[in-house]
C-alpha cells in the first residue's frame, strides 16, 4: 500500500513538473530568438517623414498630472457625436473607470458608437468576473473586444500582449500616452502611491471640415482598425439577454447616477465648451510610430526608428524610460548614439523607487551593461514611480507614448510613439522631464551615484534584494519579459 501510494505520488510531481516544463516553454519559445531589423524597416525609414515646413492641422497639449488626463478624458467623451474609440492594455475598476465607462454609456444612449480594446491579461483578471463592465458590453452601440486572450491550454499565445494606450472622439481629438485605465495613473487620490505618467492630446483644428483627414488622428485610427480586425480579438460578452440579470441591471443603474452626478458636480467639464485652440501648441508634423502588431516574437521596429532619428541629433538626445532592459544589440546601438550625438541622457527609475521587480531584477544584473554604453544615466528617486516614455531630440522633435526601452517594447509587445515636430511643445515636454529630473541621483558606474542633497534613497528590506537575485537566476532564460 506504501509502495502504491509513493508510486501515486511519483507520478503526480511528474506530471506537475511537465505540465510546468510544458507551460514555460510553449511560453517562452516563441520569443527565444531576438529578431533582427528587415531591409525593409531600414528602407522605409526617411528622416525628413518627421518634419514639417510649417504648422499643420494639429495641436498638441502635455497631459503630465493625472488629474489633467481624468479632466480632458471627460470633456473629450462626453462631446463624443458619433464614434468612441478606446484602447487600452489595462482596465480596472475604480472611480476612474466608472467614470469613463458612465459617460460611454450615457453616450451610446444617445446613439454613439463605441470600440473598447483591451488586452486579455486584463480581460481575465479585471473584465471577466465584474458586471461593471458587462453593463456596458451589453449595450447595442457599445462593442468590447479582448486583444489576445489567455488560454493556458496554449501557452504559446500567452506573452504576446497589446500595450497600446489611446482615446479618439470623432474626428476631433486624441489622447494618447503611456496610461492605463485605472486608479493609480488616472485622477488624483490625496494619501495614495500613484504613477506618475505622460501623455499628448491632439487637437484636429480641421474637425468636420474637407482638411480633416489631414490629421494624425487618423494614422491613430488606422492603425486601430488593423489591430481590432485581428482574429486574436474576441467579442466581450455581447448579448443583450445579459441586461436583464439583476447584477448587470444594478451597475446600469449605477453608472446612470454616475454621470448625473459628474454633471453636476463639474459642469465645467461636462457642459461648457473648452477653448482648444487657444491651450495647445502648433506643430509642423506628427507622426505615428508603430511596431509590428502580430502576438508574436517582433522586429524592433520602434527602437530602430527612434534610435535613427536620435543619431541625428545635432545637440542632444533626452530619454525618459520607466526601465531600461537591454540586448547586445541595443547596447551596440547606444554606443553609436553616444559616439554620434554631443549630450545623451537617459532616465529611468530606482530599483528603490520602482514599481516593475522583474525589471528592477534585471537591472540590478546587467547594469554594467547599460553604463558601458556612454549614456549619461540618471535614476529617478521622487517617491512616486514614473511610468512616463518620452524622448526630446534637440529643441524642436520630440516623442510620447507606451514604448519602454526593454526587451519586452521591443521585441513581444505592441507599442506606439508619437512623434511631434513643434518647438513650443518639445520646450513643454523640457520643462515636465527637468522637473523630474531634479529628483534624480545621477549613475557613476556600476556602484557609485552623485546624489542632490534634498533626494532620499528609499530603503529596501533585504528579503527584497535577495528576492532580486533569484528572480534574475531564474529569469536569466527568459530576460525578454523584462
Amino acid at each position: 500500500m506504501k509502495n502504491g501510494t509513493k508510486r501515486l505520488a511519483l507520478h503526480l510531481l511528474q506530471g506537475t513538473l511537465l505540465l510546468f516544463a510544458y507551460l514555460v516553454a510553449g511560453a517562452f519559445l516563441p520569443f527565444s530568438r531576438y529578431k533582427k531589423v528587415t531591409k525593409e524597416t531600414k528602407r522605409s525609414f526617411r528622416p525628413e517623414d518627421y518634419k514639417g515646413k510649417e504648422p499643420c492641422v494639429d495641436r498638441a497639449l502635455l497631459l503630465e498630472s493625472g488629474r489633467s488626463a481624468w479632466e480632458f478624458r471627460m470633456r473629450l467623451l462626453n462631446q463624443a457625436k458619433s464614434r468612441i474609440i478606446l484602447s487600452t492594455f489595462d482596465m480596472r475598476d475604480g472611480e476612474c473607470a466608472r467614470d469613463v465607462l458612465a459617460v460611454i454609456l450615457r453616450k451610446a444612449k444617445e446613439g454613439v458608437k463605441a470600440q473598447i480594446l483591451v488586452d486579455g491579461f486584463s480581460g481575465l483578471l479585471r473584465l471577466e468576473p465584474n458586471p461593471l463592465f458587462y453593463a456596458v458590453s451589453c449595450h447595442p452601440n457599445v462593442e468590447i473586444k479582448i486583444y489576445n486572450p489567455i488560454n493556458l491550454l496554449k501557452p504559446w499565445k500567452s506573452q504576446g500582449r497589446m500595450h497600446d494606450k489611446y482615446v479618439i472622439v470623432d474626428d476631433y481629438a486624441y489622447i494618447l500616452g503611456g496610461r492605463n485605465t485605472f486608479d493609480y495613473f488616472i485622477g488624483e487620490k490625496e494619501g495614495k502611491r500613484v504613477g506618475l505618467d505622460r501623455e499628448v492630446l491632439i487637437y484636429n483644428t480641421a474637425h468636420d471640415g474637407s482638411h480633416s483627414r489631414e490629421s494624425s488622428l487618423f494614422q491613430v485610427e488606422a492603425y486601430f482598425q488593423k489591430v481590432w480586425s485581428l482574429d486574436v480579438c474576441r467579442t466581450f460578452h455581447k448579448n443583450a439577454e445579459l441586461a436583464d440579470r439583476q447584477k448587470i441591471r444594478r451597475q446600469i443603474r449605477l453608472l446612470e447616477e454616475r454621470y448625473e452626478n459628474l454633471q453636476k458636480r463639474h459642469p465645467e467639464l461636462m457642459d461648457t465648451p473648452f477653448d482648444y485652440a487657444s491651450n495647445t501648441r502648433p506643430v509642423n508634423r506628427v507622426t505615428l510610430v508603430s511596431g509590428p502588431i502580430g502576438i508574436y516574437g517582433k522586429e524592433p521596429r520602434i527602437f530602430y526608428t527612434l534610435t535613427s532619428l536620435m543619431r541625428r541629433a545635432k545637440k542632444r538626445v533626452i530619454i525618459h524610460t520607466p526601465y531600461v532592459v537591454t540586448n547586445d544589440y541595443m547596447n551596440a546601438t547606444f554606443r553609436k548614439l553616444v559616439r554620434e550625438v554631443p549630450d545623451v541622457k537617459m532616465v529611468i527609475n530606482s530599483v528603490e523607487n520602482g514599481d516593475n521587480f522583474v525589471a528592477s531584477s534585471d537591472y540590478l544584473h546587467h547594469k554594467k551593461d547599460v553604463v558601458r554604453t556612454g549614456l549619461r544615466l540618471y535614476e529617478y528617486d521622487g517617491g512616486h514611480s514614473t511610468h512616463g516614455k518620452s524622448f526630446v531630440i534637440d529643441e524642436d522633435l520630440c516623442g510620447i507614448g507606451s514604448y519602454n526601452f526593454d526587451l519586452r517594447s521591443t521585441y513581444m509587445d505592441t507599442e506606439l510613439m508619437l512623434v511631434l515636430h513643434s518647438e513650443p511643445f518639445t520646450a513643454d515636454l523640457l520643462e515636465a522631464m527637468e522637473a523630474i529630473e531634479k529628483d534624480c541621483r545621477r549613475v557613476l558606474d556600476e556602484k557609485r551615484y552623485e546624489v542632490p542633497d534634498h533626494v532620499t534613497v528609499a530603503s529596501v528590506p533585504r528579503w527584497k534584494r535577495i528576492a532580486w537575485r533569484v528572480v534574475h537566476v531564474l529569469l536569466r532564460p527568459f530576460r525578454c519579459v523584462a
